[in-house]
């Protein structure tokens, strides 16, 4: 791959495949000085704006340089093109490469006899969506259904949430979350849907081999779309007077009950 040519940044076809289902875009200074000091990330792509300047552009010109990537210096146009936040990006954009992320229709086939994951039905908080990789990712679940539409982008807030795990995490990517939900039944997976007004109690439930569990944001829950597609629905019990956890708490809970059913297989 040249380092020097964009990749595309074309909207998702209808296979659900994407161009970016093995990157991740990061942009701003010092998030992508601290991913240049990360001798784990291998560097794409790096653009600094012609116009950038000061002491950190000076810290990643020179970290750059010690790890021989190519940096090409960019209109400021191009830069917030790919990196899709003018005010945010800070005239500094690259391409880290993702090693466990994969796009889900790539993944199903290969897909273990045994596997558990975790789906975000419109979680556009991005510190909640680092967090909730991150929970998934420390149980070791199988993977991180992260549809494009609806949810958070991978940005630096995601990725500051996640503690960089979301670099090395299982996330699968998709276009939707329904059409993937309907694959993941097709595979054999159990669809469980975490709802207010579940019908069984999560720590009830017994682990299917595989399961994905659906997860929406606290304010509206899952769409109606995603219910229509669930074999199971359940809650987490609460206390009187309270209606619902953070997603990113509940996301905690789903992944560690299911690593105590699966010690209990």
């Amino acid at each position: 791959m040249d380092p020097l040519k964009p990749r595309p940044l074309a909207a998702s076809p209808p296979d659900g495949k994407h161009p970016r289902d093995r990157w991740i875009t990061v942009y701003g200074r010092k998030p992508v000085l601290e991913a240049l000091r990360d001798p784990s990330l291998s560097i794409d792509k790096l653009l600094v704006a012609r116009s950038a300047k000061g002491d950190v552009i000076h810290d990643i010109l020179r970290a750059a340089k010690k790890r021989r990537i190519t940096v090409r210096r960019a209109d400021e146009r191009e830069i917030t093109r790919i990196s899709k936040n003018a005010r945010q990006d800070q005239g500094v954009v690259a391409d880290v490469e993702a090693p466990a992320m994969d796009a889900l229709e790539d993944w199903l086939p290969r897909a273990p006899t045994v596997a558990h994951l975790l789906a975000l039905d419109g979680v556009t908080t991005p510190g909640n969506v680092g967090l909730c990789i991150r929970s998934a990712a420390a149980a070791g679940l199988e993977g991180i259904v992260l549809p494009r539409s609806g949810n958070s982008g991978l940005g630096p807030l995601v990725l500051k949430a996640s503690a960089g795990t979301a670099f090395k995490a299982p996330i699968l990517r998709c276009a939707d979350l329904p059409p993937a939900l309907d694959a993941l039944k097709a595979a054999g997976f159990s669809v469980i849907v975490l709802a207010g007004g579940g019908d069984g109690m999560l720590f009830d439930l017994p682990l299917p081999a595989r399961a994905v569990f659906v997860l929406g944001a606290e304010s509206t829950g899952v769409s109606d779309a995603t219910l229509r597609r669930a074999d199971r629905r359940v809650r987490i019990p609460m206390a009187e007077g309270i209606e619902s956890l953070n997603v990113a708490c509940a996301a905690t809970l789903v992944a560690f009950e299911v690593v105590r059913g699966r010690a209990e297989r």
